[in-house]
């Protein structure tokens, strides 16, 4: 499967797809209910968004069917870059120093980043 591009999501877009990924596939009428409910959306904010990410992509509303075209774990990954990118200028080590600094790991949190390491460093994905 080929992975596309993923398009830039702002904020309130990245909730308005939480719920999609949570509930999908849903009746169009029953995401703009869920959005009322968690963001005190009008119904018209949430066929805006809606509207915007199905011109980008990323979602999809199909006789009032809507589900996702774009994965979380996807949308996750193009966030992080991009703040990887801005914020630390790509730098992996610089950006594990930060938060190092201001996180306490557990010993646990500890053994999976090292599992993960190790696991990379042994060329599993």
């Amino acid at each position: 499967m080929e992975i596309k591009e993923v398009p830039k999501i702002f904020e309130c877009e990245y909730k308005f797809c939480l719920v999609v990924w949570e509930h999908e596939p849903l009746k169009s009428r029953k995401l703009v209910e869920l959005c009322r409910e968690k963001f005190g959306w009008q119904n018209t904010t949430t066929y805006t968004v809606m509207k915007r990410l199905s011109d980008r992509g990323v979602v999809v509303n199909e006789k009032t069917m809507v589900r996702s075209l774009i994965s979380k774990e996807q949308v996750q990954a193009a966030m992080l870059n991009e703040m990887m990118e801005k914020t630390f200028e790509g730098s992996v080590p610089a950006f594990v120093a930060a938060f190092t600094k201001q996180q306490k790991l557990s010993e646990k949190e500890i053994d999976s980043i090292q599992q993960m390491i190790d696991s990379y460093r042994n060329g599993e994905k």
